[in-house]
């Protein structure tokens, strides 16, 4: 797993970008695919998800996941739910020690938060549709609701498709100027004509500038270009393959 500097000196959290490596699953989806989304075999992705946990310290029935659909709802976690009926959100806030927040992912933004003297984290999917809807907002909201206080909060983006390998139409484009003119930094033009290449860790980082949080980190590692450590939805489009696995970006209040 990959560490973020600031939240790794915090004593009392643990937390990881995983990679694709270290689990039990096999062929398209080898090897730590935490999604049970996908097509794999269920106890495999069971395996793997124990695995993560007992890499963040947290029992594994604790390790929490949504059903992301590309939102800006937040849900506080207070107890555990079952994973297999999840609930509807793209980010997830707690207080409560032992429980660990993931976000899974394969080309879309994970990011972690954590207030560095109050035990509250939270952890967002920012995928386009939620990060111009407000999802890095509206965590940082629900985090200040339990007791944070985002001039302590450091915040973490994980491994993410990169503006290299992120062709869009220009509808995109015209939709993200349409909301703010300065959005069109984030675009350039692609080789295809009336296409843009578009940097959405850039757009989610400037958010989280702006939010006047204590640091923001960037693992700067791309999913698309990376097969042999990520997932990536897009990649597996390009390929023409059936179906792709998830990694997990977790963090936890140890007890």
């Amino acid at each position: 797993m990959i560490e973020a500097a600031a939240i790794k000196t915090i004593g009392h959290l643990r937390h990881g970008f995983f990679t694709r490596e270290g689990g039990q699953s096999r062929g398209i989806y080898a090897s730590l695919n935490c999604g049970y989304g996908s097509g794999d075999n269920p106890d495999r992705v069971a395996e793997n998800r124990a695995i993560v946990a007992g890499e963040l310290g947290v029992q594994r029935e604790r390790l929490m996941t949504a059903w992301q659909w590309h939102s800006a709802d937040v849900h506080v976690a207070e107890e555990p739910w079952d994973v297999l009926q999840p609930l509807k959100a793209d980010a997830m806030v707690t207080n409560v020690p032992g429980i660990a927040l993931g976000a899974l992912t394969a080309d879309c933004t994970p990011v972690l938060f954590a207030d560095q003297a109050q035990p509250v984290v939270g952890v967002a999917h920012a995928g386009w549709k939620g990060a111009l809807a407000g999802v890095i907002a509206a965590t940082l909201q629900a985090m200040e609701r339990l007791g944070a206080e985002r001039e302590r909060v450091v915040a973490a983006i994980g491994p993410t498709i990169s503006q290299a390998n992120y062709e869009v139409g220009p509808e995109f484009q015209v939709r993200f100027v349409a909301a703010d003119p300065c959005h069109a930094r984030f675009f350039r033009l692609s080789e295809r004509a009336d296409h843009f290449m578009f940097d959405l860790p850039g757009f989610v980082r400037m958010q989280l500038e702006r939010s006047g949080l204590a640091s923001v980190e960037d693992v700067a590692l791309c999913t698309y270009g990376d097969k042999s450590r990520f997932f990536s939805y897009r990649r597996t489009t390009h390929a023409g393959e059936s179906d792709y696995g998830r990694q997990i970006s977790a963090i936890a209040i140890v007890q």
